[in-house]
């Protein structure tokens, strides 16, 4: 068993907090030392409340899901003998509303692009592999996300 902290802080800085025309601006500091600026989406709270120039918490949601498919498949490469020199995603995350209304973010979509040094494997043994980093992934098996690799990138 592993335990995984951030601390979060948030400030009541301006504005009127009982009208809800106060800044939800704060950050997220993880145990290495790294502090992250955040804020809600701009399409959840409007600006001037919102920074679209922060992480939001559904960015950093689709940003966990797409790192842990990554050093899955990294490990998985590994494993197989083949070596990975870049790997890159441009994950996108669909929020929807679910059978009570209520906004969530239903289906994230992986499109890694990966090149290898020497040996390529085949387009179906990268699939598997895929596949493989979705089954170990820890995020993908804590969430109820859809989680999909586009085959149009690989």
């Amino acid at each position: 068993m592993s335990e995984h902290k951030a601390s979060i802080k948030w400030t009541h800085a301006q504005g009127d907090f009982l009208k809800g025309s106060y800044s939800r601006e704060h950050t997220w500091s993880f145990d290495g030392g790294v502090t992250v600026p955040a804020s809600p989406s701009p399409t959840s709270v409007k600006p001037p409340y919102s920074n679209a120039a922060n992480v939001d918490p559904e960015e950093a949601y689709v940003a966990a899901i797409s790192s842990c498919h990554m050093l899955t498949f990294l490990w998985v490469a590994c494993r197989q003998g083949l070596e990975v020199a870049t790997y890159q995603d441009d994950a996108v995350g669909v929020m929807t509303k679910n059978e009570r209304g209520i906004p969530w973010v239903s289906t994230v979509v992986l499109r890694p692009r990966v090149t290898y040094v020497g040996t390529h494997p085949s387009q179906e043994t990268e699939e598997e592999m895929h596949h493989k980093a979705h089954e170990g992934c820890y995020i993908a098996n804590s969430v109820k996300t859809a989680i999909t690799v586009d085959r149009g990138y690989l």
